[in-house]
């Protein structure tokens, strides 16, 4: 539960706390809660029942809850308040991974042609925050690497010039489906490599060392994810003879 004290409430927050830090602070929560499949897929959740189970008001979970559906981690359902995306099929995940091999090698060519000093020095702090969160411990930590994850991948993008695989990238919310699969440290430790070189080649304006690397990375991230995939199958053949 969110701390407050009650009877001290101004416009449903504690005093001392602004509206943004709050929402902020329930934000995380249902993040982390989402990563660790607390919250499970598929599961519908309510603004009002949210607000009594972490004892804010109705504002800051309203406000995180938008916050989470820009970002793909839950849905809008009319008049039903919001809904947990399914874990994506292993079928899906091979069609994102073939669309991903057309648009990122050729969005990371044009962003070593394109990106701006400021944007690559943008990727490269997007980096430096990834490093920190990095072996995380916990589901927040690894939930907070998936989102930065993402967001670098559409900074290469945004540096391409190329609004329509942005665009089209975005829509496929990628990595919020990839990382609420598992937990795996081991993703977030090689993934970190694997971005590096994709900036070191976009910094070096090298448009074919820079779409190697990011088809590099997106290969050996699949080949990665389809062990969980294949893990968690695993376990479901186990449970059923059991």
């Amino acid at each position: 539960m969110i701390a407050r004290r009650r009877g001290a409430m101004t416009d449903g927050m504690p005093p001392g706390r602004s509206r943004g830090r709050l929402a902020d602070e329930v934000y995380d929560t249902l993040l982390g809660q989402l990563m660790s499949l607390r919250i499970e897929p598929g599961s519908r959740v309510t603004i009002d029942v949210l607000a009594r189970e972490l004892g804010v008001s109705q504002t800051p979970i309203r406000d995180a809850l938008n916050r989470m559906e820009a970002e793909g981690l839950v849905v809008r359902v009319p008049h039903a308040g919001y809904r947990i995306p399914p874990q994506i099929t292993r079928e899906r995940f091979e069609d994102m991974l073939e669309i991903r091999l057309l648009l990122e090698p050729a969005a990371a060519r044009r962003s070593a042609e394109r990106a701006s000093s400021k944007q690559v020095a943008g990727l490269r702090r997007m980096l430096e925050e990834m490093a920190e969160l990095e072996g995380g411990d916990g589901p927040l930590a690894y939930g907070a690497f998936g989102l930065r994850d993402a967001a670098f991948h559409d900074l290469v993008a945004l540096s391409a010039g190329n609004q329509v695989i942005r665009e089209a990238l975005a829509r496929l919310h990628t990595h919020v489906h990839l990382f609420r699969l598992h937990h795996d440290t081991q993703v977030t430790y090689l993934a970190m490599a694997e971005h590096e070189e994709v900036l070191a080649a976009i910094a070096a304006r090298d448009p074919e060392a820079a779409a190697y690397a990011m088809r590099r990375h997106i290969l050996l991230s699949g080949e990665r994810f389809r062990r969980l995939f294949d893990e968690a199958k695993g376990a479901d053949g186990m449970a059923v003879k059991a």
